[in-house]
């Protein structure tokens, strides 16, 4: 092994392998491997200018205790956290001199385990793909006791993701987003955006990339899960301003076919005295997909329809779809001007939803401009507000990652990174549009996508207290992974019975659930589809099918009174929240936060995952479960005032509360 020193770098070469470490940014390093000539270059999710700091590097050699011999090994101090490189290239990171994260191996040069000397293994793997990039599989020990938090959005229960498998897959519902946060005290991005894998077993931590060049990762170290976060979103960047008027109710359904539907709602809230902050115009309000554009049978006017929604204090959203019918009038010249995604063998396919389609390719900059110019002549100059990016996965019709490729390479070497560009598409040209704080709707997003004006949603999921039970988990180990703008469909996505009584229970929990969170939003597919179509021709605006109504009205007086109640509610937070988006813009804390976030000495809190904090100062116990009317509730210690009947209880234990169908359990900090 053969060490260099740069200014904050240190460098080791072995056997054509090249591992550079470098300080970047607050208490943290950045690794990079690759057997290739020269590393790309590219920095992926740190896109922020990292703080200025003056590493210590030494170089020197150790005795192995197996031989005798001096063997040569570096290391590198930045702030709080220091890197040792033996002659194996295995990389060992220290929190003020204490092991945080230990690369595996099972082989000589002093390994930890003299049992398991004749296994070989080192603590990373280049498996070649014929012609092209590597396989790379990197190792890491498992600690006992440590729980990992963070990772994105996976529809499943657990929160605390020790012990899980996760893809690192973007699909529809799943959102890939590789910064992990440790109970030990750092912080760990997986700075590839490439198909793979991510394990956190209790033998082994493990992390794969499908296809690379290199591996390349980077990890702080902090007191408390707060300071992660800060130094994270330092080096990835932080969400930009939010405008107050998004923080009201939002009102959406499958789907408005026409102007005059989405007048006559609008109308219809102005009427009942209840305050609409936003409504949407879903998907199919355009000829065929790639037109975008609204169908002139259906909206003959929308500027018109714009400008009236304008005047009664309400905002537009308009869905945009990246998938283009082969039928489209931009097809042609999209296709052969190389702007849409390609396949690798048979035809040019990549979705079919109501249509033969292929996917646009954000990554091409060609792409984005082009795109841009119909949109913004279709939608953003008529006066559309927020650009709804749906699909923005991308869906494909076979998440089969090896049949396709993009402008940046090959899926499965940047696959997950698409929903970042998709929402740069817009975000980028709005701001040169002139548009201040743009904020646009997305099904997805990547490491970073924060600082491009992403509010995620949580995807098509169903209409179930299970799938209720897992937004939670989502939703905080999204704000774990830096992703401090998170939304649901309330209700869930897909109803069989919107009439349903257990739907109508569902959803007014669901609301509950969402009064407290960062967006309030009605939306989703209301069972079964019986509505008939407005049109007989198989594109358009009217032929597709429509869901169900989905007003705060559409579910009978007591739903009603119960939606009104907590729209008050939250009307009443819009100052408090506010300040919690500014937090986030300012040093990238969540809305929504595990209790651990606000609690971190309190090792109870640590375990909780069916409570979480709206900012520092609301406990917040929604109800995840049919027919339950009362509730355990975990105070920490300090006192508590009940939000419904202004009672105080002192903390650092658990409580049974009511929990009518009218309410759930709130706690204010005092």
């Amino acid at each position: 092994m053969i060490f260099e020193t740069q200014e904050n770098v240190l460098i080791a070469k072995n056997g054509g392998e090249q591992i550079r470490i470098e300080a970047w940014g607050r208490d943290a390093l950045r690794v990079r491997t690759t057997r290739e000539p020269a590393f790309t270059g590219r920095n992926w999710a740190l896109t922020e200018k990292p703080e200025e700091t003056q590493a210590v590097i030494r170089t020197g050699t150790y005795t192995d205790r197996e031989s005798g011999a001096e063997v040569p090994c570096g290391g590198i101090t930045n702030g709080r956290i220091s890197a040792h490189v033996n002659a194996a290239g295995v990389i060992t990171f220290r929190k003020d001199g204490e092991i945080i994260l230990d690369e595996y191996y099972r082989s000589y040069f002093g390994t930890n385990s003299d049992e398991s000397r004749c296994l070989r293994y080192v603590s990373r793997t280049y498996y070649p793909h014929k012609g092209g990039d590597y396989r790379i599989v990197q190792k890491f020990e498992s600690c006992d006791g440590e729980k990992i938090f963070g990772m994105g959005q996976y529809q499943q229960r657990c929160m605390n993701l020790k012990g899980c498998m996760l893809e690192l897959e973007q699909r529809n519902s799943q959102v890939s987003v590789p910064f992990a946060l440790s109970s030990r005290g750092y912080g760990f991005l997986w700075n590839n955006p490439a198909v793979g894998r991510a394990t956190f077993g209790s033998n082994v931590t493990e992390w794969i990339a499908e296809a690379s060049k290199e591996l390349d990762y980077w990890v702080t170290v902090a007191d408390t899960p707060k300071q992660i976060l800060e130094n994270y979103t330092q080096v990835t960047g932080r969400s930009p301003k939010m405008e107050e008027e998004y923080l009201g109710l939002w009102q959406s359904k499958l789907r408005y076919r026409t102007q005059e539907e989405v007048l006559s709602v609008a109308r219809a809230y102005r009427d009942k005295g209840i305050p609409l902050s936003v409504i949407v115009i879903d998907f199919f309000h355009w000829p065929r997909q790639g037109d975008w554009k609204f169908d002139e049978k259906y909206w003959p006017d929308p500027k018109a329809m714009i400008d009236e929604l304008h005047e009664m204090g309400i905002k537009v959203v308009v869905s945009v779809w990246p998938s283009v019918d082969k039928k489209s009038e931009n097809y042609q010249e999209m296709a052969e001007r190389g702007l849409l995604i390609r396949t690798e063998r048979g035809a040019a396919q990549t979705y079919d939803f109501q249509g033969d389609c292929v996917e646009l390719d954000p990554t091409n900059p060609e792409t984005r401009a082009y795109v841009w110019e119909k949109c913004k002549k279709n939608y953003y100059d008529l006066g559309v507000d927020i650009f709804w990016l749906d699909n923005s996965e991308p869906d494909f019709v076979q998440y089969d990652f090896d049949q396709y490729r993009y402008y940046l390479g090959t899926a499965l070497s940047c696959s997950n990174i698409y929903p970042q560009y998709f929402s740069r598409l817009f975000y980028e040209n709005e701001l040169a549009a002139g548009r201040k704080n743009p904020v646009n709707l997305l099904r997805s997003a990547w490491a970073g996508s924060q600082k491009y004006g992403n509010i995620v949603w949580s995807g098509d999921v169903p209409s179930t207290f299970a799938a209720l039970r897992d937004q939670l988990a989502a939703g905080l180990n999204m704000g774990m992974a830096g992703i401090a703008w998170w939304t649901t469909d309330i209700g869930g996505f897909m109803t069989d019975n919107w009439q349903d009584p257990q739907f109508r229970q569902l959803l007014i929990r669901w609301y509950e659930f969402a009064a407290y969170t960062g967006f309030l939003r009605m939306h989703g597919d209301r069972g079964p589809h019986d509505i008939p179509p407005l049109d007989e021709r198989e594109f358009g605006g009217g032929y597709l099918y429509t869901g169900h109504d989905n007003e705060l009205w559409s579910y009978g007086e007591e739903c009603e009174r119960i939606m009104r109640k907590y729209l008050q509610i939250r009307l009443d937070l819009k100052p408090y929240l506010m300040s919690l988006f500014d937090e986030a813009h300012e040093n990238g804390s969540p809305v929504i936060r595990p209790l651990f976030y606000e609690f971190p000495e309190d090792e109870k809190s640590w375990e909780i995952s069916d409570e979480f904090m709206l900012g520092s100062s609301y406990l917040v116990a929604p109800v995840l479960t049919a027919d339950t009317f009362e509730r355990s509730v975990y105070l920490p210690a300090g006192t508590w005032k009940d939000q419904r009947d202004g009672r105080t209880v002192e903390g650092g234990r658990t409580i049974l509360a009511a929990a009518p169908l009218d309410s759930i359990p709130v706690y204010r900090r005092l």
